[in-house]
Parts: C-alpha cells; structure tokens; sequence
C-alpha cells in the first residue's frame, strides 16, 4: 500500500547524499585554491621584492641593492 512512497523517500535521501558528497568535493577544491580563480596571477620579482621588504624580511639598504639590480637587468 505504501510501497511508492517508501522508494520515493529512498531515493531523495540517495540524492541528498550525493549532493552532499559534491559540495564537499567542491568546497576542499575551493579551498586549495585559495578561494581564487583556476588561473593563479604570478607574482612578478620587482612584486616579491616589495612584500619580502614590507614583511620586514630585508633591510632597506637591502631593498634598495636589490632593486637596482632588478632595474638594471630588465
């Protein structure tokens, strides 16, 4: 007598965890990206040398050497 209505349950809590499964696939995916765009931007070196000298990771007489080095070798 209920037999359609007891498969009917059956197979919405088959989609529901499917649904599941993908969101979390889709979610780790996300986050290994960074939350980004597929296509990573490369930072250029003259960009590296501005964020390692903003993080306090080299001197300003290092900072300064160094750009001019990169300025001078493009």
């Amino acid at each position: 007598m209920h037999d359609g209505w007891i498969w009917g349950m059956h197979f919405g809590w088959w989609v529901v965890w499917i649904l599941v499964i993908v969101g979390v696939v889709w979610a780790i995916n996300r986050a290994q990206q960074g939350g980004t765009s597929s296509r990573p931007e490369r930072e250029t070196p003259l960009e590296a040398l501005k964020r390692r000298y903003a993080e306090g990771e080299l001197s300003t007489e290092e900072y300064e050497e160094r750009k001019k080095r990169l300025e001078r070798d493009q």
